[in-house]
């Protein structure tokens, strides 16, 4: 058995760098390099875009005294006075009951919404009958108009049903049960799942509740999520409606009494202005940022899909 000696001289590879390398050829293939210019350009846009973002949450910081100072309120440097103001909020203004009630509306539009738009994309895809597809185009027809049309005619069936003094949630919640937004787009990713598991669930005997609930809806998960996050912030940004048909304060949307705080007294507290926007803009935040990624495929037009 031949055994080497000290003296002779053993090639190891150097392995750290051979794998930077098989990196690097994975990463940027057949030469190409990372293109730093549109990288910069990119972190640039997202700066400016973020700016008004940034520029309220600065202004929430400051005192009553401190945002007059200047016209418009000063940029920097930031102060202290955030969680006083915040706290004025829920102390004055009742934040907290009216966040609780538009999480309440929001969630039960949602529900709501989420169900009859499958329902709607179920019905034109896998049911036959006649004048489908005009009742399909007159669906999408509803989304060319502007809500402020039906505002009037939907304020005064609400008004003779007395649901704004009675039943403010159901005034704030029924009118907004059923989405052409939804109908189209469970539509749409119904129709790219194949026929043959709904063939193959009518052969089995299962009712097209059953087929739904069993096939469609664990393959639809990320298409339900992205529908919700749409109408969870529409729900969570109504205004008008809310203003038309609630008149008690307590009975309000979220949006409402961010308006409210500018009234509060005789100057504007930009302050507490910004701070009720910071505050209000959290919760749809962090819905986005709990199911980002769900969210993101529910829109992802690919061939798997």
């Amino acid at each position: 058995m031949s055994t080497l000696s000290p003296a002779q001289d053993i090639n190891i590879p150097n392995v750290s760098e051979e794998i930077i390398a098989d990196t690097q050829r994975k990463i940027f293939p057949t030469g190409k390099r990372p293109r730093y210019g549109i990288h910069i350009m990119l972190i640039a846009i997202c700066i400016f875009l973020s700016l008004p973002a940034l520029y309220a949450l600065q202004v929430s910081t400051l005192t009553f005294q401190e945002a007059l100072q200047s016209n418009p309120p000063q940029l920097f440097p930031p102060s202290n006075d955030f969680f006083n103001n915040v706290q004025s909020l829920f102390d004055h203004q009742n934040f907290g009951h009216l966040l609780m009630n538009t999480f309440i509306a929001a969630a039960v539009v949602v529900i709501g919404k989420t169900l009859t738009a499958m329902l709607a994309g179920l019905a034109f895809v896998y049911f036959r009958f006649p004048g489908k597809w005009f009742l399909f185009f007159f669906v999408l027809l509803t989304l060319l108009m502007p809500t402020e049309i039906i505002l009037l005619p939907l304020f005064r069936l609400v008004a003779d049903l007395e649901w704004g003094d009675k039943n403010p949630r159901l005034a704030l919640t029924i009118p907004f049960l059923a989405t052409a937004t939804g109908a189209f787009l469970f539509r749409q990713h119904f129709s790219n799942i194949p026929r043959e598991l709904a063939e193959a669930a009518q052969i089995d005997g299962a009712t097209p509740l059953r087929f739904m609930t069993s096939v469609l809806l664990p393959m639809s998960w990320n298409v339900i999520v992205a529908h919700a996050v749409i109408q969870f912030v529409y729900m969570w940004n109504q205004y008008v409606w809310p203003s038309f048909i609630v008149s008690d304060y307590n009975d309000q949307m979220i949006q409402v009494a961010v308006r409210r705080t500018v009234n509060l007294s005789a100057q504007t507290d930009f302050g507490v202005l910004m701070a009720a926007g910071v505050v209000a803009s959290i919760p749809p935040l962090i819905v986005f940022i709990l199911v980002q990624k769900q969210f993101m495929s529910g829109f992802a037009l690919t061939r798997d899909k």
